[in-house]
Order: C-alpha cells, then structure tokens, then sequence
C-alpha cells in the first residue's frame, strides 16, 4: 500500500499516483524539449568552434611551410633566372609548362593575367601552398569524424606540422605532382569515411559520392601514380567487403567511381594509354565480373565461407591478370612496363640489368624506409600512440571478421550486432593505414602517404570512446565516466607536450635565414639564353634539361616525364655521352635527334654519391656489356670497351673528337660542345 506523506504546510494531492498528472506530462514534455534544444545548440556550437579551429590550423600549416620556402632560399629577393633554378630536376618541368601558358598571347588576354596584382611566379607557389591548408583541413576532418570530437583534429593537424619532414616535402618541391594530388586524396578519405557512417540519408549519401568522385577525378588528373595508390585502396575495400564489414552497395558505388575518375582523365590526357592499361581498371572490373559468376558468397557455415573466400580471391586475381594482359596485348601498351622491371627486381623476384628499372632501384627515395624515421616520429609520441591504437584495433578487426562469417545466416539484426563493435568508417581507415604502412616501410618515397593518415589514425584512437572501452575493459578497469575522463585527458595532456617540446624549435625554424646560391647553373642558362638562337636543340640530363626548357625556352632532346617508353629508350640514347663509347657513335646518336648542343656534367661524369654499381656511369657499362671502373667484382660475362669513356675523353681536346664537337661554354661544373653539322 502506497501512502503519501503531506508537506508541511501543503495539502495532500488528491490525484491517483498511477494516474500521472496533465502537470507532470508538461512538465517532462518541457524537460525533454529543453534537452533537445540544449544538445541541438550544443551540437551548433561545437560544430562551429571545431570548423573555425579547422580552418586556422589550415591556414596557419600554409603559412608555415610558406614561410620556410621563403626563408631557405631568400625566394622575394632572387633573379626570375635563380628561383627558376631553384624548381629543380622535374619540377622545372611541371613549372615550365605553367609558365608557358601564361606567356601565350590568348591566355594573358583571357583569365590568368594576374600580374598587376600578383607575379606569376607566386601566383604558383601560393596556389601550392594554399592546397596545404586543404590538406590539413580534410585531415582535421577525417579524424573528427572518426573519433566524434574536434579535440582530435586538432591533434591531428598538430603532429602533421610537428613532424613536418616525415609528412611533407612541398616547401622545397614545390611543383611536383604528388603535392597537387595528396590533398585531394584527403579530402576523398574525408568523403569515404562519411560515406561509411551509418544512417546517412539518401541525399546525403548522393552528395557524399559526389564528392568522393570529384576528389577521385582530382587526384588522378594530377599524379601518375593514381592507378597504383587507389589500387591499393581498392583492394582495402575488397578485404572488408569479403569479410561483411563494409555494406556491399557503397563498395560497388566507389569501384564504379574509381573507374569513372581514372576514364574520364584518361579522355582529358588525349587517351593516355598507361590509364587504360592500369591494373585498377583491370582489379574493379574483374571483382565485379567475379560477382556475377559466383553466386551466395555470404552464406553458409564459416568453413564454408572461408573455402569460397579463397577460390573467390582466386577468381578475381587470374581475371586481373587476364583482363589486363588483354587490354595491353590489344592496345600495344608498354608505358609502364619499366615500374613492374623495377617491382620485380626490388621484391628479390630476379635481377635485373633493365637500364630504366636500375635507375629506380639506385634510388634512396624508391628504398626501404629508413629507421630513423620512426625515431623521429617517436619523438612527437606519434609512433608510439600509432602501435598503441593500432594494436587493439587490429585485434577487434580479426574478431569481428571471424564473426561475421560465423554468424552470415543469422538475421539482419545479428549481423549489425556481430560488426558494432567495430564501425565501417573506423573498419575502413584500419585496413588504409595498414596497406599504405606497408608500402611505405617498402618505398620511402611513399611515406607521406602513411605518415599523413598516420596521424589521423593515431589522434582519432586517443579520442575514441570505442578504444578506450575496449582498452579498459581488457584490465578490468572501464566505467563509462572513466572513459570519458581519458578520451579528453589524453590527448589535451599529449597536446600539451607537443606544444611544449617542440614550439620553441618551430619558432628558431622561423627565424633561420639561408639565401639560394648557384652560379655555376645561373652562368649556363643565361649564356644559353644570349648565345644560342632560339631554335637550338639541347641534350644532356632528365634533371638539366628541364632546367633548360625553364629558364630559356630551348628545345629538349629528353626530359623527366618518364611514363612514355619511347621516351626512356631516347634518355638512355642520349646517357651514351657518359658511357664508354666511340666519339663517332656518340655524335650519330646525338645528330639523331637533331641535337645541336650537349651538356656534359662533372658531377654525373665523376659521380661519387652513389656507390659502385649504382652510379650512372656504372649502370650505363652493365647495359652496354662492359666492365664498370674502379675496385671491385663484375659479372663474368661483362667485357672490357674497346674506347674509354666519352665525357672524360673528350675534355682531352683529341682530333678525332674536336671534328665532331667543339666546347662552346664550360665553367666548374658544366661542360657545353656545339655538335658540327656535317653533310
């Protein structure tokens, strides 16, 4: 029996207390609209705060890397003729063809005409670096939506800056192509992550593809190595799809776009033929033929599964292969047969002599990454939070693959609770930072693309109130105050310590003056430019010559684009002039290509950076059959030449040279001999 006690004072309430009152129902309907209305508001402001934070730190790593450019090469105070020659090797190239546009009548007449307001040059650069404030921003975005908090974007763009020279290279290669590309790629993980939310409203879901595909065509439009990069994020997408993480509909989506993008860039390149011989095309199109053929994939017992997981990743390898020997037996192609040479060679599938593929592999840039870098990337802590994070994650996603192929003939409903404790979007940036983790520990030169969602990943599991749960619940220790209390303590106390750790070395960073210097490549382009008519027809080094199409205009025999095969067969033509060749074969190679100058230089005729068999010279003699100098093994099967080598013999000033070639220019690097034009 229920009694109610009277308020002194009161009266007691006649009204049933099973019966709620028309107050109580007021007042809870009030309640809960003021609830409402409070997180609708709170949600306003967060969303505010965090884009405007977004936003600054955007704006602040582009003035940043601005900065530095500024402060190496005193870049405001130089000659056109010296920050042209700061572009160096191909970014010369990639900066000559924008400075060629400009310099056409009908443009300037048109929309580029910049120049009472802004020099071209900088018209350029500050393009470049405003894409770092994209970059960063989409970054921010990717962790926020991953963890739920702003507070993790925030720590994201922070170890981005902090570890600036494990994340990024624009401000001293300004003009190369991976610095146009890699923030689209950010902006279109941002997208697929909010793609792979749940709940998405159909006009959501349609607008977030959109922009999924404008950055997938971006991306592709300025990098030549799109199809091997999304490759690998196709694949990632294959792996969580067989496994029932990812909702097959969305996955099918991003393939189709996948092969839209790189299509229709393949139309604007004039049908360029390395695109419609890629093996992305040939990997989407394959797993989407394979479906087709193989019916019920999700069901059964996990044995079962298992044994149709495996025949179905069988299929759609041999189809890969089939579809794209196919495709280029077809089409003729062979643009990018030097990068498969090279794969072959560098993952101990043979050796290799290929002149194209060992230029590659002698290359720091395309080696193992180096061990230093995780020492400095352990310095800002983000290594270490990295493997923190990855570790449990990496662990939840086995267990959540295993049950999701357990339990395939379950409901609906006991699906969704087989993969909750594992989200698409998190499921998904997982498997993208392991596949990329793995081709940078391969390749160093593709380090950024790790060490940049690197620390999306690491920023968004110091955020997260999954990992920390689960990280909790292992030690018995979670309650869910707990986790709260940690998921913002953390990572304030690690930003605290970036801040104050490495803030005063960014501030010395600043003030740290340098001034661009190189006279000896300034005296050659400027005595090009005076000495040599317009039409002359230069030849010399991939790296030289882009520098000589910039700054003057000249004709180039070769030069760094080296997708085309016609082209790489041409540079190792032209490379002849540091092999061990007779003078007479030299000058009917160089006459060839109607070369009326070449370019000898001392720094690749005397090389010493790279180690013997390495050098150009060297890899030069193995293509050609002979013996490479100095101490040391060759293979048994190498000879010696009968003529010593070109760029050496030649300054000797020897009759049966000076009838072929007389030196025109020379100073402590550069060597210039006019070809004689004989009938």
């Amino acid at each position: 029996m229920t009694t109610i006690r009277q308020r002194k004072g009161g009266k007691v309430p006649e009204a049933d207390e099973d019966q709620p009152s028309e107050e109580k129902n007021v007042k809870s309907k009030g309640k809960i609209l003021s609830d409402h209305t409070g997180g609708k508001l709170w949600n306003i402001l967060s969303l505010t705060v965090g884009g405007i934070v977004a936003i600054f730190l955007g704006l602040l790593t582009s003035v940043y890397v601005a900065t530095l450019h500024e402060n190496d090469l005193w870049f405001s105070n130089i000659k056109e003729v010296e920050r042209e020659i700061s572009f160096r090797t191909e970014c010369g190239l990639y900066y000559s063809y924008y400075k060629q546009m400009i310099q056409a009548a009908s443009i300037q007449q048109g929309i580029v005409n910049c120049e009472q307001y802004l020099e071209p040059v900088y018209f350029y650069i500050y393009t470049l670096f405003g894409l770092q404030a994209v970059y960063v921003i989409a970054l921010y975005v990717t962790s926020w939506l991953l963890s739920g908090t702003w507070l993790s974007g925030l720590l994201a763009a922070c170890w981005y800056i902090t570890n600036r020279i494990d994340t990024t290279r624009v401000e001293f290669t300004i003009p190369l192509r991976e610095n146009w590309a890699l923030p689209f790629f950010a902006v279109q993980i941002a997208a697929i992550t909010y793609l792979f939310r749940s709940h998405l409203q159909p006009a959501q879901e349609r607008w977030t593809l959109l922009a999924v595909f404008v950055a997938t065509f971006l991306f592709s439009l300025t990098w030549q190595f799109n199809q091997f990069m999304m490759l690998i994020q196709a694949l990632a997408l294959f792996i969580l799809d067989c496994f029932d993480i990812l909702p097959t509909a969305k996955v099918t989506r991003l393939y189709i776009i996948q092969i839209s993008g790189l299509l229709l860039v393949c139309a604007l390149q004039f049908f360029n033929s390395m695109i419609l011989g890629s093996l992305l095309i040939s990997f989407n199109a394959s797993i989407l033929i394979a479906r087709t053929i193989q019916k019920n994939l999700k069901k059964g017992s996990l044995l079962s599964r298992l044994g149709k997981l495996i025949l179905h990743a069988l299929l759609v390898s041999s189809l890969t292969l089939l579809v794209n020997k196919f495709i280029k037996k077809i089409l003729n192609l062979e643009s990018d047969e030097h990068i498969f040479k090279f794969l072959k060679a560098k993952f101990g599938f043979g050796a290799t002599r290929d002149f194209d593929a060992s230029l590659y592999l002698c290359e720091e840039a395309f080696g193992l990454l180096p061990l230093n870098t995780f020492s400095r990337l352990s310095d800002t802590l983000l290594f270490y939070v990295y493997v923190f994070v990855l570790f449990p994650m990496t662990v939840t996603a086995v267990i959540v693959a295993l049950r999701n192929l357990s339990c395939s003939n379950q409901a609906l409903e006991k699906m969704e609770e087989c993969t909750i404790s594992l989200k698409p979007d998190a499921a998904y940036n997982l498997i993208h930072t392991v596949l990329f983790g793995c081709l940078a520990l391969s390749t160093m030169r593709m380090k950024y693309l790790w060490t940049s969602h690197m620390c999306v990943f690491a920023s968004f599991g110091l955020c997260s109130t999954e990992v920390w749960r689960l990280i909790l619940k292992c030690v018995h220790l979670y309650t869910s105050q707990r986790t709260q209390v940690i998921k913002y303590l953390i990572p304030i106390i690690t930003l605290l310590y970036i801040l104050y750790k490495f803030w005063p070395g960014i501030m010395d960073e600043l003030l740290e003056l340098r001034e661009f210097y190189d006279p000896d490549t300034v005296e050659l382009m400027n005595w090009i430019k005076s000495n040599t008519p317009n039409t002359a027809v230069f030849a010399g080094s991939m790296q030289l010559l882009a520098g000589v199409k910039l700054c003057t205009g000249r004709t180039l025999t070769n030069h760094p684009h080296y997708e085309d095969k016609h082209l790489r067969e041409r540079t190792k033509q032209i490379y002849q002039i540091y092999a061990k060749r007779s003078p007479e074969d030299v000058y009917r190679i160089l006459r060839s290509f109607s070369t009326d100058y070449v370019i000898l230089e001392d720094s690749i005729c005397y090389e010493r950076r790279h180690s013997r068999g390495c050098r150009l010279r060297d890899l030069l003699d193995i293509a050609n059959g002979h013996i490479m100098d100095g101490l040391g093994e060759n293979e048994p099967d190498l000879k010696p030449s009968l003529y010593p080598r070109f760029c050496e013999e030649i300054k000797k000033n020897l009759p049966s040279y000076t009838i072929h070639f007389t030196r025109v220019f020379q100073n402590k690097t550069f060597h210039v001999y006019k070809l004689a034009k004989h009938k």
